[in-house]
């Protein structure tokens, strides 16, 4: 067998692994009413990551300390127009490989004088399904049947901000706008805000994130399939420490 061939083989393996893995993993979890296995006690967590050390789900200013949070779900500033975390919640997350990826786009934008300005990233399962039973419209909010990158830790909301004002640049809508006019192919935009959605969009892009075409600010790490999802409040996974 030659060495490229071996590698092949190796990686081919590696990847039916860690499906057959994952799989098996899945079917030992508690099963949400909309058939979806849910990780919901920090033991199950904990588990999780020492078989997988990049399901770590990292508190994103412990990477990116100049980082902005406007955590819209724990305030009124929402679609649903009322906190669905608890009021206090000032920690967000995303799993390793994609708060990782998030500290090089911080990088290459502070060099521009701009931030991240975050509106929300791990969200807890029961959150989801909330969601669903007031929209039940796939475009804007997830199917609970499937869960989401959010409650992956897998998906961003995030905006760009200049560093010297501290404003947030004009993205044309605000948040959670469920109009044709948040969308990426909507162009009857100023050039400004076509230019700042741009931006934003070929940086994820480039580090590996996914964009979602209704909205602009969302944004997902690939490979669902590979992590749980998690209903775990955010408290909680603060306060789980790994040996680094």
């Amino acid at each position: 067998m030659n060495l490229v061939k071996h590698r092949f083989f190796l990686l081919f393996h590696c990847f039916v692994f860690t499906h057959i893995h994952t799989a098996a993993q899945n079917t030992q979890l508690p099963k949400s009413s909309y058939g979806v296995p849910v990780i919901n006690t920090i033991t199950t967590y904990k588990n999780s990551v020492q078989n997988d050390t990049n399901k770590e789900l990292v508190e994103l200013k412990t990477l990116l300390p100049g980082i902005v949070y406007d955590l819209r779900y724990a305030s009124q500033q929402n679609f649903v127009h009322q906190a669905v975390y608890p009021v206090a919640t000032n920690k967000t997350f995303l799993r390793k490989p994609a708060a990782q990826a998030l500290v090089q786009i911080q990088t290459v934008l502070q060099q521009q004088k701009l931030g991240i300005k975050i509106f929300d990233a791990y969200r807890p399962y029961h959150i989801t399904v909330k969601f669903w039973e007031l929209v039940k419209d796939d475009r804007y909010v997830a199917n609970p049947a499937n869960g989401s990158g959010h409650n992956r830790g897998l998906a961003i909301d995030l905006t760009l901000i200049d560093l010297t004002t501290g404003k947030e640049l004009d993205m044309g809508t605000g948040f959670d706008n469920f109009s044709d006019t948040a969308r990426h192919s909507f162009i009857q935009l100023p050039a400004t805000v076509l230019k700042n959605r741009q931006l934003l969009k070929n940086l994820m892009q480039q580090y590996g994130f996914v964009a979602l075409e209704t909205e602009w600010w969302h944004y997902a790490w690939p490979n669902n399939h590979n992590y749980e999802v998690m209903d775990l409040p955010h408290k909680k996974i603060a306060a789980v420490k790994f040996k680094k």
